[in-house]
């Protein structure tokens, strides 16, 4: 363990040079922060996700068209026979069908088109796997026409209309008039918060022209075997359309395989940038370095007089590994400091534009990890300095001008 007198002498040094350390220590927090940002956000994302994993999501699936658009393809569609056959699937509980539509929203002479979604309020499995809960007013009721419950943004002024709804407003959507009966609460993204959702058969008058079909069916599983029962559903779907296996125009996913594709996507992008990240900390390593090597040569004969007076090799490296430590400290807990704070305040800005899900998470983990990292880095990088100065012959050193 280093000696107190020895932690001083390192100190004063570093205070003496401290333009010099200044630059060591901005060299290296400044990839401290990025990799802090990055694995905030990544792991506030992990977070969002896991919230849907572990509450009302986990036991259900959807079934919907490759490359599904969110009802903008026309081309395709499910039937009530379809439907049936995935509530009659070994390990299916219930299902139901939901549609999707781009609809014309009216409100003051302000025109929007946003995106309508008609289920079964009976079964709102629907609501269940996007964790939709009521903010205020109440839910649709079975069969209920001319009423709507709207995403969480159509109260704020600016967001979609110049003028906030509330509830009992009227609003025009496919040119009739729909009173609204309430407001989910805040998702975090702009599509989900800013849809409207009424009844299957309220929709079916709003597009009364049209032959309506199911855009998604979403089916609550046996959670426990979800992997066979999602076999199951693919087989009966495959007989019903008659389509050959491999060659199917939809697809079944439970949210447990959204969430290990979303996890890997999200794993690959991240370490993308934490390895670009980490090319800045290598730098400010070799900077780091150079530092301390110019700090032995200086500090040549100052090391000559204290091997004379019965310093030892160990005293002499401590005193070389504490300072590069020290500075990669610093530069840890400085680069911590801002990148949370970089880290909120990009949070604050996205949840204002509508991107609530975007949230840095803060463990303790990460402050103490970042740190630690810097101070290792700091540590790595004047490990050969310090060896090259607890090797010095002080009769040498004592010669050296």
């Amino acid at each position: 363990m280093i000696p107190l007198e020895s932690i001083k002498y390192s100190l004063n040094n570093l205070k003496r040079r401290k333009v010099r350390s200044f630059f060591t220590i901005l060299s290296i927090f400044v990839g401290i922060t990025t990799i802090f940002i990055f694995i905030s956000y990544g792991l506030g994302l992990y977070s969002y996700a896991n919230t849907f994993l572990s509450e009302s999501s986990a036991d259900k699936v959807m079934i919907m068209a490759k490359g599904n658009a969110g009802g903008l393809d026309e081309t395709f569609a499910f039937s009530e026979d379809e439907l049936e056959a995935v509530q009659k699937t070994s390990g299916v509980y219930e299902a139901t069908g939901a549609y999707a539509k781009v609809a014309k929203v009216e409100f003051q002479n302000k025109l929007r088109y946003v995106f309508i979604m008609g289920s079964d309020p009976k079964t709102p499995l629907l609501e269940e796997l996007s964790n939709l809960k009521i903010y205020r007013g109440r839910m649709l009721t079975q069969g209920e026409k001319g009423k709507a419950v709207l995403g969480y943004n159509y109260q704020i002024d600016n967001k979609i209309f110049p003028k906030g709804l509330t509830i009992n407003d009227v609003i025009k959507v496919q040119g009739q008039k729909v009173r609204i009966v309430g407001f989910y609460e805040e998702v975090g993204n702009l599509q989900d918060d800013s849809n409207v959702y009424v009844t299957l058969e309220f929709m079916e008058d709003l597009y009364s022209g049209e032959n309506l079909s199911y855009t998604y069916i979403v089916a609550r599983v046996n959670v426990d075997d979800i992997d066979r029962t999602v076999e199951n559903i693919e087989k009966n779907l495959r007989k019903e359309r008659g389509q050959e296996e491999g060659k199917e125009d939809f697809y079944v996913q439970s949210f447990a395989d959204l969430f290990e594709t979303y996890a890997s996507v999200l794993n690959i992008i991240i370490g993308f940038v934490i390895a670009i990240a980490l090319i800045s900390v290598l730098v400010s390593g070799v900077n780091t370095a150079n530092t301390m090597i110019t700090s032995v040569i200086e500090r040549k004969k100052e090391i000559g007089i204290m091997k004379s007076i019965g310093s030892r090799n160990s005293n002499i490296l401590g005193i070389f590994l504490f300072e590069s430590s020290f500075l990669g400290f610093v530069a840890g807990v400085i680069g911590c400091g801002i990148g949370w704070l970089l880290s909120f305040i990009g949070g604050r800005i996205l949840d204002n534009l509508g991107y609530g899900f975007l949230q840095p998470s803060f463990p303790i983990l990460l402050f103490v990890g970042c740190i630690a990292f810097a101070t290792l880095t700091g540590a790595i990088s004047g490990v050969f300095p310090a060896y090259r100065a607890s090797k010095i012959n002080p009769v040498d050193a004592l010669r050296y001008e």
